[in-house]
């Protein structure tokens, strides 16, 4: 048995996130038949939209990667902004202050992965 999904038949969201600007395209995939652990997203932000800066706090410690498919942008992070495009990856852990603004000419798309973190991590 498999699952297969197609970006001309799903069914995707278009919304404001964390009082950003602008709306992001959201695709959401396989989560009504993953037994993973994390959630799988497709973002896609026009010229000039972001998703607000936030954390994910103690009382659901989200890890989140953010895997860039095309585009430029900027992620801050903790108040310092990182250039990102594609084949750029990006890991934010719990607890730290982030966003996501495109900045380039054309969309900025990405695949977002996140779940809840045990917090261990190693060097």
């Amino acid at each position: 048995m498999y699952w297969k999904q197609t970006e001309e038949i799903d069914t995707n969201k278009v919304e404001r996130i964390h009082d950003g600007d602008g709306l992001i395209k959201r695709r959401n995939l396989f989560g009504s038949v993953t037994q993973l652990p994390v959630d799988i997203e497709i973002w896609e932000l026009d010229e000039g939209v972001s998703e607000g800066d936030h954390m994910h706090g103690d009382n659901r410690p989200l890890e989140e990667f953010y895997y860039f498919l095309d585009g430029t942008g900027e992620m801050t992070i903790e108040g310092e902004i990182i250039h990102v495009s594609m084949n750029d990856a990006v890991m934010v852990p719990p607890g730290v202050d982030h966003g996501i603004r495109n900045t380039g000419a054309g969309p900025l798309k990405m695949m977002i992965v996140w779940g809840v973190s045990d917090g261990t991590y190693e060097d």
